[in-house]
């Protein structure tokens, strides 16, 4: 079967001894399936090329998965693992470099150095920007101390994927029901919730020119524009914005399909944002390629939203 050309880029690789980090929610899935995952998440050649070409997925962004450096109590150990993490993915690159490109892990615990690691990676590695996964052990990247994190970003004019982890502490709400804590709703939540307080922090008032993305259909933002807006007016709490809220939804935030393979929310996230905001991704290894492709190709749209959604929007945005 004839594929359309896609790029994708939630697609997540696992430094070797970077298995700790992810304990918290590997321990979480049954063991045989944990197994399949850890192999995929450690391989780069037979099993992650063979499912990027049978979806016609033609390159990717790869990125360690969660939650990473961002768990790291040390500042000085995450500057140095997060170095090493993106040291090895640059000779993986390096070894295939048109079929795989490279998100950086950072440090956030100390915005300069998370700064200084940005510009190594893409000024000297290649990268295409960074993905980071969520807070910082409670930390959030609204505050003046990131600023310098911010500006440089822009400078750089590379994108940050801000990717799901667990909230900090235990949240009332969801006590009693692990199941809706984590990948099924809460993680989608806390991302969302994180990337409001950037934009309701006025970081994109003060860094215009910055990319922000999410993936899972934007964690349900785009479906909500129209709210922010009405409420916003009505219970500012003192806070100014240069735009109104919806205005940075698909200009300062865009987003990825990844793992939301449904035709309504597509058409919808499209409608409320525009197409040149929505891109295609999968989640690999968590969630399938196969399915995704068939859900893009398959999905009711013109043949020029599909080539945006599906490659021109990534080739744009990432200077392909």
């Amino acid at each position: 079967m004839s594929r359309i050309r896609k790029i994708a880029f939630e697609e997540h690789f696992s430094a070797v001894g970077f298995e700790a980090y992810s304990k918290a929610f590997v321990g979480q899935i049954d063991p045989a399936a944990a197994a399949q995952l850890n192999a995929r998440l450690a391989d780069f050649d037979a099993m992650r090329l063979q499912d990027m070409d049978q979806a016609g997925i033609d390159y990717v962004i790869l990125s360690q998965t969660g939650p990473g450096v961002q768990v790291e109590p040390d500042t000085a150990v995450a500057i140095a693992r997060a170095r090493e993490n993106n040291d090895f993915l640059a000779a993986k690159v390096a070894g295939n470099p048109s079929r795989f490109g490279g998100f950086a892990s950072l440090p956030m615990q100390d915005p300069k150095a998370a700064a200084d690691e940005l510009e190594r990676t893409v000024k000297e590695l290649g990268f295409k920007g960074a993905l980071v996964n969520g807070h910082t052990n409670g930390v959030y990247y609204d505050g003046a101390a990131y600023d310098p994190f911010w500006e440089r970003m822009q400078a750089l004019d590379v994108p940050l994927y801000l990717h799901p982890f667990d909230a900090y502490g235990a949240t009332y709400a969801y006590s009693g029901h692990p199941e809706i804590a984590g990948a099924t709703w809460g993680w989608g939540v806390e991302t969302a919730t994180h990337a409001l307080r950037l934009l309701f922090g006025g970081v994109f008032d003060r860094y215009p020119r910055l990319k922000i993305i999410l993936g899972h259909m934007g964690e349900g933002l785009p479906f909500q524009r129209w709210r922010f807006d009405s409420r916003f007016a009505v219970y500012p709490n003192g806070v100014t914005l240069e735009r109104a809220p919806s205005e940075y939804i698909g200009t300062n935030i865009v987003i990825t399909t990844s793992g939301v393979c449904s035709p309504g929310a597509l058409m919808g996230a499209i409608a409320e944002m525009g197409p040149e905001a929505v891109m295609f991704s999968v989640d690999y290894p968590y969630e399938s390629s196969s399915i995704a492709a068939d859900f893009i190709e398959q999905a009711p749209m013109d043949d020029a939203t599909r080539h945006l959604v599906c490659h021109g929007n990534a080739e744009r945005l990432f200077k392909l």
